[in-house]
Parts: structure tokens; sequence; C-alpha cells
């Protein structure tokens, strides 16, 4: 079931209207979970940071041992097109995907064929005084060793989605996942940042977590700002003791966290400035890293 509306989907060359069946019952995706996407955000006007999004699918392809068959730039190209079918004031997810069709010898690995295709949906933004609570959960991310975590792959959000729903069940919006040493690693959802007499904190990338584009945008638009981040080993009793939590990813940017279990926090400064930083970006006409313009991230609609 999808999770937005006004749905468009390339596939095979051109956009169909709605959510088309794409993936046969023989196909390797279908019964072997061997898929990948990526999720893009179009909204007031632009898609900050699509081509990096585009070229992240491709990696994620290779590291499930699949074949990439597009160019990143020619999606952002299709994206192009299929963002013109909406109106300009839209807010979408723009998920790009891959999925082994044959299998190898031996069944299990992936095969040479691989399936394409990118979705469109019609999802809000949150609203900027949205919040989430967090509490602990009993399920891990998982390590290179024992799991693709260095893709987007779709095996991996079975084992968010337990976190999830443990989560929900007791009562909080998210869950606050440890990695296999028992420290701090993301979200069920998205990473996660705390601030501390003005520093920013952020667990260090290890392996066991995607390092998200937003992830890394925030950081460096707040060390542009002159916002001290640290990337470091994080433990539960760091964010405990936290002035303020909040999360990142690119279907919410910013998220501020007002609990973890019996600890409550405010809204801090540090969430709203990053948020400001973000749009203010977003938004401008020119790249801070290139002092070009944005050009493939300012995409109008119809």
């Amino acid at each position: 079931m999808a999770i937005g509306t006004e749905i468009r989907t390339w596939f095979e060359g051109q956009w169909h209207e709605g959510d088309p069946a794409i993936i046969r019952a023989a196909d390797h995706g279908a019964w072997l979970g061997s898929s990948v996407f990526d999720g893009a955000r179009y909204a007031r006007g632009v898609a900050p940071d699509l081509l990096a999004h585009c070229e992240r699918v491709n990696r994620s392809a290779k590291a499930l041992m699949m074949t990439p068959t597009v160019e990143a730039t020619d999606m952002v190209e299709i994206v192009r097109e299929g963002l013109a079918l909406y109106p300009a004031d839209a807010a979408l997810y723009i998920r790009p995907m891959y999925w082994a069709i044959d299998a190898a010898p031996g069944a299990i690995a992936p095969g040479e064929t691989t399936g394409f295709a990118i979705c469109l949906e019609s999802i809000p933004l949150a609203s900027e005084d949205a919040t989430t609570t967090l509490t602990t959960t009993r399920f891990r991310r998982p390590v290179l060793e024992s799991a693709v975590v260095n893709a987007k792959a779709g095996c991996l959000y079975p084992n968010n989605a337990r976190m999830l729903r443990e989560a929900q069940a007791k009562g909080f919006g998210n869950a606050l996942a440890a990695d296999a040493l028992g420290n701090v690693a993301e979200t069920a959802t998205a990473n996660v940042f705390l601030a501390k007499d003005g520093v920013v904190f952020t667990p260090i990338p290890n392996g066991t977590f995607l390092a998200g584009i937003t992830r890394a945008r925030h950081i460096d638009l707040l060390r542009r700002d002159g916002v001290e981040v640290v990337e470091t080993v994080v433990t539960f009793d760091d964010v405990r003791a936290a002035d303020e939590v909040f999360l990142t990813g690119n279907m919410s940017k910013i998220t501020p966290v007002t609990a973890f279990d019996d600890t409550t926090y405010a809204v801090g400064p540090i969430a709203k400035r990053a948020r400001q930083l973000y749009w203010d970006w977003a938004l401008s006409e020119t790249d801070v890293d290139t002092g070009r313009p944005l050009g493939q991230d300012r995409l109008g609609g119809s």
C-alpha cells in the first residue's frame, strides 16, 4: 500500500499514472528481497541534493551485487519530466529503485538482469512545529558482516519496522537504536543529533547505519554557521544529559525530540537554526559549495 497520493511511476521508458504492478512473482527481488531504493524530496519548488540521492541508489545496487542500469544524471532528467506533471507547490517523495530480476547459479545471488523504476508520491512536509518522542528498543542495527548496511536496501527495513512498532506500542513516536557495541546508532527512521552547551554531537559512522545525505548537509551548514559539530561515540547517557535532541532525514528534514523515555527536552535553538539554514540553502540561487546556480535542484512544476 502506498504511503502517499497522486502517484506517478516511471517504468520501462515512460511515466504511468498511479501505482502499476512492476515486479513479478518469480523476480529475485520479490522472493529473495534484492531491492534498493533512495528517497529524495521535492518541496517549495526545489529538490535538494537530488543528484546525490540518485548517485547513492546506484552505489546501493552495487553493494547488493546488482548492476545499476541508469546513470544518475539521467535519473535527474527523468525526475524533471515527472515533476513537470505536478503543480509547482506540490510536496513529493521521489523514490528511484532497483530490484534483481533473475538469479545467478545457486539461486541465492542476484543475476545480471535488473529492474528499475522511479515512483513519485504526494506527501506533505511535516509542519515546522512537529516533534517526536523516543524510547529504547531491544532490536539493534546490524553490522556489515551480517547485513548490507552499506546500502539503502529494502531487506534492512523489516528490522527498522520492528523497532518502530515496539516504540509505538510503548507510547513513543520512534525508537533510538543501539549498534552492536551498545552505543547509539540512529533511530528506526532517521539520524540523530544532540546538543550540549552549544556543541552538537552525532554518532560517528561506524558501518552499522547509513549516514544520510541530509545528515551530511546539516553538518556542513551548521559548521559553516560557526557551530561546532562533533562526530563521535554517543552513549544513551549522553542523550539523557543533552540540552536538546533532534532527528534528521529527507522525509521530514528536521524533527525535534521532546522526550527520551522519562527525560524531557524543549525544542532548542540549534534545531531551529538548523532548519532555517537548510531551507535558506535549498532555496538560494547558488550552491554554497560551488558558487554555481543550483540548477538541477531547482525544478519547477507546471
